[in-house]
């Protein structure tokens, strides 16, 4: 490396350097102060005691924290697999078609990543109480016997609550989608055409691979958000009824701050933490290795 090449070097880090100190106190020093607190046994007030990888083993054998990674998994396809699903659909529907009206369409199924998640929480909190507009309507078609409150019911609250990612992704993903069909040049569809490829052949051979980068920020995006969803549950369940709804995020809080137990919630969030960068990094190499 010449001299110069070598200044220009020193001149950039010292440009950067107040970034990046900025970065290591707000997110490296905090992330180093959670792992040294996830090896002691803490309520946050008396002294701590060492206690090694203890807290990291206990997580495996709470039964609290099993049912709640459990629960993540029926979030994680009802957050991710589903609006990823039905928006790669309508995504493919929409760029067939014209259709009137079709930005206030695209606006409206938007409308639920614009609005914050706690407004999202109370509007369905709404939706689901048991004289909400979804039993109402029920009545109103004669299904009374269908009625019950979703959100205080332990077979149906889990899968209210991925009923509200649906709502919320499905847009989302839908406009990432259209968005990427829409960049996809029309001379391979002509091409394909003209080789005698019917709408099934285009979709798999042309659409579906010229998608995967937006199908790694959306599956990325949708699938750790379902990992660290704490307000959204906070707000409509509290992780009941029971435990039927409880998050490890949801614990992580309550280990916090309701029953302080501070080494086992910094376990539980260095866990999380793991996972959302393990999944990110392994959708995106299993897509990079898809378009070699």
């Amino acid at each position: 490396m010449s001299k110069r090449a070598r200044r220009r070097r020193w001149v950039g880090l010292l440009y950067l350097s107040p970034a990046l100190i900025l970065y290591g106190l707000i997110v490296l020093v905090p992330l180093v102060q959670t792992v040294n607190y996830s090896l002691y046994k803490w309520d946050g007030v008396s002294e701590p005691t060492w206690v090694g990888l203890h807290n990291y083993l206990q997580l495996g054998r709470d039964p609290r924290m099993v049912a709640a990674f459990g629960h993540v998994v029926v979030l994680i396809i009802m957050f991710g697999l589903v609006p990823l699903g039905l928006g790669l659909v309508c995504a493919s529907l929409l760029s067939r078609a014209k259709i009137r009206g079709e930005g206030l369409y695209r606006w409206f199924l938007f409308l639920p990543q614009v609005l914050t998640s706690v407004v999202v929480a109370i509007i369905w909190k709404r939706i689901y109480a048991p004289d909400g507009p979804l039993n109402a309507m029920l009545r109103a078609v004669g299904l009374e016997h269908l009625t019950r409150n979703w959100l205080g019911d332990f077979t149906w609250a889990l899968p209210s609550l991925g009923m509200i990612g649906v709502w919320g992704g499905f847009g989302f993903t839908m406009v990432l989608f259209l968005a990427g069909i829409l960049a996809i040049p029309d001379e391979l569809f002509e091409a394909a055409r003209l080789d005698g490829a019917n709408r099934w052949q285009e979709f798999r051979l042309i659409t579906l691979p010229s998608l995967r980068g937006q199908m790694a920020i959306a599956l990325t995006l949708t699938i750790t958000g379902a990992l660290r969803s704490f307000d959204m549950v906070y707000i409509t369940t509290q992780g009941g009824p029971g435990t039927a709804t409880t998050t490890p995020a949801l614990l992580l809080y309550q280990l916090a701050f309701v029953n302080p137990d501070v080494g086992m919630a910094s376990a539980t969030g260095i866990v999380l933490a793991v996972l959302c960068l393990g999944i990110a990094v392994a959708i995106t190499r299993t897509m990079e290795n898809k378009d070699r």
